[in-house]
């Protein structure tokens, strides 16, 4: 089946970036934001996040990932403080963006994007839906691509499924208007981005910062630079 749509990764595919240091400076501001408002133990805050993170992981569909993560996160903070939205949302607007400093810079990403809508596919940010829509799109403009010139992007308050679940993929499909056999999966991920093949989509392992915890064998995958994507959609299409 010719495929109509290019699902890509966020965080290591079109953003640069080295995760473990990305999350580390992530809590470094965080925490000092939320301090104030009863959240004065950074370890405790750090594992309510994570607890948070790991429920979305696991989430079944019957809740958006958002009620899912706060749910969760309120375990451990039963009073959870009215002003919570606005504050997280002034913290994404401001302290949240000094993080594109610790974040690469790949120009061959917006050009790719580009040149994939030229072909007549349609895009979508396929990203790990953990964070706001505000911070998707932020990471998208670090990025330097175009929010504009995506039909869809992922994040905890528009989906009910998390990576590496199939059932993402199948959702963000369908929010696409497709199957998922309409559509390439493209990721540095191994363990997050490739399970999208046991949907039925074909995937792309961008190797620019591969990332492949469980050392798992890749000699499978089609994989490679931005411009070996290109080369490889061309094949498919």
């Amino acid at each position: 089946m010719i495929i109509k749509a290019v699902l890509f990764d966020l965080d290591g595919t079109l953003l640069p970036m080295d995760l473990a240091e990305f999350f580390r400076e992530y809590f470094k501001i965080l925490c000092p934001k939320l301090a104030p408002y009863g959240y004065d133990d950074p370890k405790k805050l750090v594992n309510a996040m994570w607890m948070g993170v790991d429920a979305v992981n696991k989430n079944d569909g019957s809740r958006i990932n958002e009620e899912v993560f706060w749910d969760t996160f309120n375990r451990y903070y039963p009073n959870d403080f009215a002003k919570r939205d606005e504050v997280m949302n002034d913290f994404y607007s401001n302290e949240f963006q000094s993080l594109k400093e610790i974040c690469g810079y790949n120009p061959e990403a917006d050009k790719a994007v580009k040149r994939i809508k030229e072909m007549g596919l349609k895009v979508c940010v396929a990203t790990k839906p953990i964070f706001p829509e505000i911070a998707t799109i932020s990471r998208m403009k670090w990025a330097g691509v175009c929010p504009e010139d995506f039909e869809l992007h992922t994040s905890f308050d528009r989906c009910k499924y998390c990576k590496p679940s199939g059932e993402y993929y199948v959702e963000t499909a369908e929010k696409l208007g497709l199957s998922p056999e309409e559509c390439l999966m493209v990721g540095n991920d191994v363990s997050d981005d490739m399970p999208a093949e046991t949907v039925g989509m074909k995937v792309f392992l961008l190797t620019d910062c591969l990332l492949n915890k469980d050392n798992k064998d890749i000699s499978k995958y089609a994989k490679g630079s931005f411009a070996e994507l290109l080369n490889y959609i061309e094949s498919l299409i």
